[in-house]
């Protein structure tokens, strides 16, 4: 279970506050060094100065010296000590600064930043860009005006700068969603062996869990004695109040989902999937040579990289017609073409190659449907069939409005031919230990492997078909072996 404290300069800073005893003056915490061993420790530094050799410096300093987690880091302490706006200057930056129009006569402006978040809503996503970059408890920023608003400067104040109601008051609120505590009223928790972060998108089209789904990952993780927490890109800088994180979002390199797995995993935290299966699985180049290198049965493949007459040829005599063509980083059937006919392969893979330098082509295997085999740690977890969309030859059919998919059936694992399971279980040990989802294609006695999944779908009356509840148990399971391993 992870400890906390909130680290005040003197006590009465935190008056306006509910009283708690997680917050401790900086002589406290000195006291402290040998009081937290064996435990997570999560501090967040809410001491009146930053400066060089102040107490709120010694306090990040010592916090990671001890390896507590500390907010803010010293990095960012120093990032603002040097005034040093180079990490704002980013192109998101300016394009949400070029956009604001603000109702002020004013040719400058101060505003505040809590945790990311400000009281004024039209400069509530240029906020939280700064703390993306500058992640410090409380921010004071001033705008120029100079044809467009420009950000002058950045810097760190005390909570006791905050000194209207209203001020402390949305302070007060927005601590509260931070810290995953309750400041101004005392609120009774079950106690929890382990913090667990899921991380999800509410806006997700096609999300690889439903909430059905989530609701069964949670209850499995409450018997354990796992407490669980839904978490959102903005909660990146929270990663460590947790022992683990489980992404339930789909993955990607140039992604916040593979930087919140870099995160937990540098934080030793407990990842599914790893940033490492994620690189591996998501981008279809690397999977196709990684099986190839270790002699997995594959669709016939090659790489492409550009339309000429030459090149096309003998894409045509190696692999033949019809084939396949799909971007390194597609998912859920998107950025995958079926090409028929020489004129669709030179208008495809130039449309394709539009956005990526590097494309896939692979020999075209139509089967009524895919196998799909999920594996958890190395064994065999669940098997469904995906049958492909009626008179269409992927499992899900995309149109302009809505995206249909086939049927699917779901069967017990020892009713899946063991030449489908071995190649599965085999294909995922060159990946990792994680939670992985294979797509199998299998014509008679011929198998051969589709694709890695780091991320596989799990939904209600869908994978969970067959083993109900115990599946959620099962991954739930595994979650909390690895947390008692590592001896949080």
């Amino acid at each position: 279970m992870t400890a906390f404290y909130v680290v005040v300069e003197n006590i009465n800073d935190w008056q306006p506050y509910y009283p708690s005893q997680d917050v401790i003056t900086f002589e406290d915490y000195l006291e402290k060094v040998n009081q937290s061993q064996g435990k997570r420790v999560r501090v967040i530094n809410l001491c009146r100065s930053y400066r060089y050799l102040s107490t709120g410096y010694y306090c990040s300093l010592l916090a990671e010296a001890r390896g507590h987690h500390v907010f803010p880091s010293v990095t960012t302490i120093n990032d603002l000590g040097r005034k040093s706006l180079a990490s704002l200057q980013l192109e998101t930056t300016r394009q949400i600064l070029q956009k604001l129009t603000l109702t002020t006569s004013t040719k400058s402006l101060n505003f505040h930043i809590w945790f990311g978040q400000c009281v004024d809503p039209q400069l509530a996503k240029l906020g939280q860009t700064i703390f993306e970059s500058l992640p410090c408890p409380v921010l004071e920023v001033t705008l120029v005006n100079k044809g467009e608003w420009q950000i002058k400067q950045v810097k760190a104040v005390s909570i006791k700068a905050l000194t209207n109601t209203e001020e402390q008051e949305v302070f007060a609120n927005t601590f509260e969603k931070f810290s995953n505590k309750m400041w101004r009223k005392p609120k009774v928790r079950k106690a929890y062996r382990y913090d667990l972060a899921i991380l999800v998108n509410k806006d997700e089209e096609m999300p690889p869990s439903d909430s059905k789904a989530l609701k069964q990952f949670v209850k499995a993780a409450d018997q354990l004695g796992i407490a669980t927490d839904f978490i959102s890109r903005k909660d990146y800088i929270r990663l460590p109040e947790y022992d683990g994180l489980f992404i339930r979002e789909t993955t990607s390199v140039d992604h916040h989902t593979y930087r919140f797995s870099k995160k937990a995993e540098a934080e030793d935290m407990v990842v599914i999937d790893d940033p490492t299966s994620i690189l591996r699985c998501t981008n279809k180049i690397y999977l196709a040579d990684l099986l190839t290198a270790n002699k997995i049965p594959a669709p016939k493949t090659a790489f492409l990289s550009k339309t000429s007459d030459t090149v096309l040829k003998k894409l045509i005599d190696d692999i033949g017609l019809p084939m396949v063509l799909k971007i390194p980083d597609g998912s859920f059937s998107r950025g995958i073409i079926k090409v028929e006919t020489e004129e669709d392969l030179v208008s495809g893979a130039r449309e394709l190659l539009q956005n990526s330098a590097l494309l896939l082509a692979q020999e075209f295997l139509y089967t009524e449907y895919d196998w799909r085999i999920g594996v958890l740690n190395h064994k065999p977890l669940y098997a469904c069939r995906y049958y492909m969309v009626n008179n269409h030859w992927q499992i899900y059919q995309h149109g302009e409005t809505a995206s249909k998919s086939g049927g699917f059936e779901t069967l017990p694992t020892f009713e899946v031919p063991r030449k489908v399971l071995d190649i599965a279980v085999k294909t995922t040990r060159l990946i990792g230990n994680g939670l992985y989802g294979v797509d199998i294609k299998q014509s008679g006695d011929k198998v051969v492997v589709i694709e890695v999944n780091d991320n596989p779908s799990i939904d209600s009356g869908v994978e969970d078909k067959y083993l109900g509840e115990q599946l959620y148990l099962e991954i739930m399971s595994e979650f909390l072996h690895r947390m008692e391993i590592r001896g949080r």
